[in-house]
């Protein structure tokens, strides 16, 4: 991935983020508020997190395998794990599944903008990307905060338009930034 798109990628979806927290329709605050427990985000970002890293497994080198020659072994233990999670743990494994794909999508956002000293403006998409990790790693182990996150933020109308200019203004400037390169 380029430095460009690694930066006008999370720009983006900062723009459209903010953009639908500006408009703070009625639809917003309640989708919102269903997401830490909805089955078809459970579907969509914990099934779409754990096919990711199966993926990322399956491409594992040997020189990374301790005990094994091939990712075979760990691919179906983790898939196994993926498929009891479904079954014995829904709830707010649509957060989790959100923080998957979180740290997954980290990688690569980094390593475009690994050892680009020349360009100090791609500090805006780092930033952003080590906001983003740090609040996957802590909504990992407590998924329920992000319900009362939602919560709290929907309670005033100001609120979400506030954190949507907020994050409008800074995607749009990352997405600039990405055209200067």
């Amino acid at each position: 991935m380029t430095l460009f798109l690694a930066t006008l990628l999370p720009g983006l979806f900062l723009v459209l983020l903010g953009g639908l927290l500006c408009w703070n329709g009625a639809p917003v605050a309640a989708r919102a508020k269903a997401l830490p427990r909805s089955q078809a985000a459970t579907w969509l970002c914990f099934g779409g997190g754990a096919a990711w890293f199966l993926w990322r497994l399956s491409h594992t080198g040997e020189s990374d395998l301790i005990f094994f020659k091939t990712p075979t072994y760990l691919m179906l233990g983790f898939g196994v794990l993926a498929v009891l999670a479904f079954i014995y743990t829904p709830d707010f494994l649509a957060v989790r599944g959100l923080c998957i794909l979180m740290l997954l999508a980290a990688e690569p956002l980094l390593y475009a903008a690994y050892m680009e000293w020349t360009h100090p403006q791609r500090l805006l998409m780092v930033t952003a990307v080590y906001v983003g990790l740090t609040a996957a790693l802590y909504l990992a182990a407590y998924p329920f905060r992000l319900r009362d996150f939602f919560d709290r933020l929907f309670h005033a109308p100001g609120r979400p338009r506030l954190l949507g200019a907020i994050l409008l203004a800074y995607g749009l400037a990352t997405s600039a930034a990405a055209f200067t390169y």
